[in-house]
């Protein structure tokens, strides 16, 4: 995503200023001269329009993602593309990141992109369970906030499809936080990752929603506010390569 946003900026930049540069050259030209224009002129003067209007959407309204990975079930599928809001953290110039704007701030159950701690080059997506200062608890299947455990309750089994396979009989819970309400995923059959921690200042604790089958800030720490990207919105198209299934009833759900 860095590389593809990177090339986009450069290419936008190339193509105005070969266009611009045209515009004020053209001048000193003749009448001939001006009506023959290069060829890379041409084809700057057609894309240099679409690579901004591309460029500036991306990176300050929203941003398409592929769900790579099995972390965020049943919430979110192996193959879902989403669309990320990129305004709701803040408005960032692209590549270099730097905040120019203060939007809004993560809430609790919130589903969240960011760039993953370990490698800023991957971008993960989890759910936001802890705020800066918040006690975050794993204990005995519950998850405790601040020393009150937080509501889940039992609504049945876990029918996978395509790559979600694997997870077919898992339970499926239905858990509360703050104002939302979403499902989560645990087998009882697996070892549980348990602790308290609490949450630095300007930094959260994001939690998968197939809580024993996601790599978490439960294994690899808390969530700086500088690496957020966005909040997810809703779901565009499931495609699942992997277990060639493809699901259109998905199409235009929002993620909660």
């Amino acid at each position: 995503m860095a590389n593809l946003e990177f090339i986009l900026v450069v290419a936008t930049a190339v193509t105005g200023a070969i266009w611009l540069a045209w515009a004020f050259l053209r001048r000193r030209l003749s009448p001939e001269r001006q009506a023959r224009m290069p060829w890379f002129v041409d084809y700057s003067r057609s894309f240099f329009p679409v690579l901004l209007i591309v460029l500036v959407l991306r990176s300050f309204v929203a941003e398409p993602f592929r769900i790579p990975s099995g972390s965020m079930m049943p919430t979110l599928l192996v193959g879902d593309f989403i669309l990320v809001n990129k305004f709701s953290y803040g408005v960032r110039l692209p590549v270099t990141r730097t905040r120019i704007l203060e939007t809004g701030k993560p809430e609790r159950g919130e589903v969240v992109v960011f760039k993953y701690p370990r490698n800023p080059e991957e971008d993960y997506i989890k759910r936001v369970i802890g705020l800066p200062g918040d006690t975050i608890e794993f204990r005995n299947q519950s998850l405790y906030i601040n020393g009150e455990p937080q509501e889940a309750t039992p609504i049945g089994t876990f029918e996978g499809e395509g790559s979600g396979d694997l997870m077919t009989g898992a339970t499926l819970y239905e858990e509360t936080l703050g104002e939302r309400t979403y499902r989560t995923l645990m087998r009882e059959d697996q070892p549980k990752l348990e602790g308290a921690v609490t949450v630095p200042e300007g930094h959260y604790f994001m939690v998968g929603d197939n809580r024993d089958n996601s790599s978490d800030s439960r294994v690899w720490g808390f969530v700086a506010e500088d690496a957020l990207v966005g909040r997810a919105l809703f779901i565009w198209l499931h495609w699942d390569y992997n277990g060639a299934h493809k699901d259109f009833s998905r199409i235009g759900q929002s993620i909660r």
